[in-house]
């Protein structure tokens, strides 16, 4: 039986670590709240992010970073992507040497531009190969339900990346795995930002057309950005890419997506942080991602209308009138943008 710590116990930390359970794993969560805690373990739900649902018996949580890491094989990092950093060098004493360190969080590093798994290996010492990643499209909420869904877990160690998957199989859950874990970051991450401005277009009023269009211009920005740090561009037509993609941009139950959809109805910024009191990683990470971009000269012009809306007060029928003014390019080739 496979031991596995999961270090939050969120919307998907919770989810993730009941699959793990499913799967057969030894599986305990950290949780920040004494009681998300107790419920998970005595009452076998998390009513505060997952009312209503019954997790398995054998999932068990603690607020002791020490109890839940002890002894693990696998470790899932589900927190906020600018709490890592600070959280992983607490708790990087407790870790069992030769783990494999999984992120499933969806951010870029705000300051250094790094990727999760970059933020991971450093902080933590260790090789890349024992780092790995788990994203696709997965809500949460649908997980929690059991209905099907399909991941990328990606890893530049094929053994720990089959290991990871192997522990991530059950009956409602299939990962495959590759050794993209750029690409996957990439597209985990970029497609929040996407979803950002689809949900102002949803919430402004616009219809299909508009939607379609931000979606496969963001697939294009993603991809432009994998290109130029070396990600596998087949990685982007896959789960981790255009399967994230449109789920994120298109469900009611993505984070992301809602809070652009109340951008766009006229909520602020703050008000639309209020409302939805859980973290959405599109706000916290677009900076770091625009920056990413300039840094390696590629044009993001979704991303950067995306951050003038949140940082800078522009209004979300600006972010589309400025994008249908641009200039006209080629779709593909030199130049597209």
């Amino acid at each position: 039986m496979t031991r596995v710590a999961v270090m939050g116990s969120g919307s998907f930390g919770t989810a993730i670590g009941m699959v793990m359970a499913d799967a057969g794993g030894d599986v305990g969560t950290w949780a920040r709240e004494p009681e998300v805690a107790e419920s998970i373990t005595k009452l076998h739900e998390n009513p505060q992010y997952h009312p209503g649902i019954e997790l398995p018996p054998s999932l068990w949580s603690s607020g002791d970073p020490a109890t839940v890491l002890k002894g693990a094989r696998i470790v899932v990092f589900s927190v906020p992507a600018q709490t890592l950093r600070e959280n992983l060098a607490l708790w990087k004493p407790l870790i069992e040497p030769g783990a494999i360190l999984v992120s499933v969080m969806k951010g870029i590093e705000l300051g250094t531009t790094k990727r999760m798994s970059q933020v991971i290996a450093e902080v933590a010492e260790v090789p890349d190969s024992e780092v790995a990643v788990i994203s696709g499209p997965n809500l949460a909420r649908e997980i929690a339900q059991r209905q099907p869904a399909a991941t990328t877990v990606a890893c530049t160690n094929a053994d720990n990346a089959q290991e990871l998957a192997a522990a991530a199989t059950t009956a409602y859950f299939r990962p495959y795995w590759t050794p993209d874990i750029v690409g996957t970051e990439l597209g985990g991450a970029v497609k929040n930002v996407i979803a950002l401005a689809n949900g102002m277009a949803y919430g402004l009023g616009f219809g299909e057309n508009a939607q379609a269009s931000l979606i496969t211009r963001g697939l294009a920005e993603m991809s432009r950005l994998g290109a130029a740090l070396g990600a596998n561009p087949m990685t982007f037509l896959g789960l981790a890419g255009i399967g994230d993609l449109i789920a994120t941009c298109t469900s009611p139950l993505s984070r992301n997506r809602t809070f652009g959809e109340n951008l766009g109805r006229g909520l602020t910024v703050d008000e639309t942080i209020e409302r939805t009191k859980q973290t959405c990683e599109g706000v916290k990470s677009c900076q770091a991602i625009l920056d990413l971009g300039n840094q390696n000269n590629v044009e993001m012009p979704i991303t950067q209308e995306v951050v003038n809306v949140v940082h800078h007060g522009m209004s979300p029928r600006e972010l589309l009138g400025n994008l249908m003014s641009r200039d006209l390019k080629p779709e593909q080739g030199s130049g597209a943008a």
